[in-house]
C-alpha cells in the first residue's frame, strides 16, 4: 500500500472528526474517497499531509512510518486543498516559479520550464501574465493544481478538485487526473459521485469518521447493486406506492414526483408482482423500466442510517 492508517483517530472540542479509521490506498491507484459532510475527509487529508495534527493512530506512506502528532511539509506528497490560497499580487507563472518552486529546491531554471509546462497543462498559459486576484475559483483550483503537481509528488491529495469548474472544465480536469494514472497515486475527494465513477479504480466510503468500506469499484458495484425499477405515471402516485413497500420482493421505494424508483430482489418475480400492482391500482403508467443502479445508489444505500444519527462536525 502506498497509504496506510490504522486507528487515526482526531477531535475538535467535543466533535469526533476521526473515530478510529483505517484506510489502504494501493500502489498507483487513484482513490474515490467519499462521504457527506462532516464525515471527516478533509481532515484524513489534513493529517496525511503533514497540515494537521492527529491525536491518535499510525500512518504509512511509501513504505515508511509517518508522524503525525507534528506538522510539517512532506515533499513526497503533492496537496490541493478545497479553497487553495494564493498572494493576489502576483502572475501564475510568478507564484510557480518564484515561491512555490524554491520550496522544493528546484533549480530556476528547471522551475521556469516547469512552471510554463504546468500552466499549459491545468489551461492557463493564455492567464499566465494575469494578476491571481483577479482570478476565478475556477482558476484558482486550476492553479491550485499546478501547484500541486509542481515537484512530480509520488501521491497528490485532491479535495474536491472539480467543484468550482464548469462542466467543460471538470471534464479536462478528470482527464488531466485519470493521465496522472499509474505516474502518482492520488486520492481524491469529492462529492460528486459521478466523477468517482469514472476515473476511480478504488472507493472507500467514510461516515462519522469511520470506514464504513473500501472495495475496487467493478467489486462494489457488483456487491451492492440491487435492481431498480423506475415507474414514472401520469397523474401523480397517490396511494400505490404503500403498496408496493409491501411486496415480498421489494427493498426499498424511492419517491420523486411522478417517478418512482423501487429496490428490488429477483428481477422476474418482483416484475410480475409490481405489474400486477399497477394493473390493479387504476394508475396510467407512461414508463416501466428496468435500470442499472449507480455509485450513487449504493452511497446513498450505505450512509443513510449513519448520517440520520450524525449530529454534524468538522469536514
Amino acid at each position: 500500500m502506498i497509504i496506510q492508517t490504522e486507528n487515526l483517530r482526531k477531535r475538535y472540542g467535543k466533535v469526533r472528526a476521526l473515530d478510529g479509521l483505517d484506510l489502504h490506498v494501493p500502489a498507483g491507484s487513484v482513490y474515490g474517497f467519499l462521504g457527506p459532510n462532516g464525515a471527516g475527509k478533509t481532515t484524513t487529508l489534513g493529517i496525511l499531509s503533514g497540515l494537521r495534527r492527529a491525536d491518535k493512530g499510525k500512518a504509512w506512506m511509501l513504505g515508511e512510518a509517518v508522524r503525525l502528532d507534528a506538522l510539517g511539509q512532506r515533499p513526497q506528497v503533492g496537496v490541493l486543498p478545497e479553497e487553495p490560497a494564493f498572494y493576489p499580487w502576483m502572475t501564475p507563472r510568478e507564484y510557480l516559479r518564484d515561491f512555490i518552486a524554491p520550496l522544493y529546491r528546484i533549480e530556476r531554471k528547471q522551475a521556469a520550464h516547469r512552471a510554463g509546462e504546468l500552466l499549459e497543462q491545468v489551461g492557463l498559459q493564455r492567464a499566465a501574465e494575469r494578476r491571481i486576484g483577479g482570478f476565478s475559483r475556477g482558476m484558482r483550483q486550476r492553479l491550485g493544481l499546478a501547484q500541486a503537481l509542481i515537484h512530480q509528488p509520488a501521491v497528490l491529495l485532491l479535495d474536491e478538485p472539480v467543484s468550482a469548474l464548469d462542466p467543460a472544465g471538470r471534464r479536462e480536469v478528470l482527464e488531466m487526473i485519470e493521465s496522472l494514472r499509474g505516474q502518482c497515486s492520488i486520492v481524491l475527494s469529492t462529492h460528486i459521485l459521478a466523477d468517482v465513477e469514472r476515473v476511480c479504480d478504488m472507493i472507500g466510503i467514510i461516515d462519522n469518521g469511520r470506514m464504513l468500506l473500501e472495495e475496487r469499484r467493478e467489486d462494489l458495484l457488483r456487491r451492492y447493486v440491487l435492481p431498480i425499477f423506475e415507474i414514472e405515471t401520469e397523474d401523480g402516485l397517490g396511494a400505490w406506492p404503500e403498496q408496493a413497500r409491501g411486496i415480498a420482493f421489494v427493498e426499498q421505494v424511492e419517491l420523486d414526483g411522478r417517478l418512482a424508483r423501487v429496490h428490488v430482489r429477483e428481477i422476474e418475480s418482483a416484475r410480475q408482482a409490481l405489474l400486477a400492482s399497477l394493473a390493479g391500482s387504476g394508475l396510467a403508467v407512461r414508463r416501466f423500466e428496468l435500470v442499472t443502479p449507480s455509485l450513487e445508489d449504493i452511497f446513498l444505500h450505505l450512509t443513510a442510517p449513519q448520517t440520520a444519527k450524525a449530529e454534524g462536525g468538522q469536514a
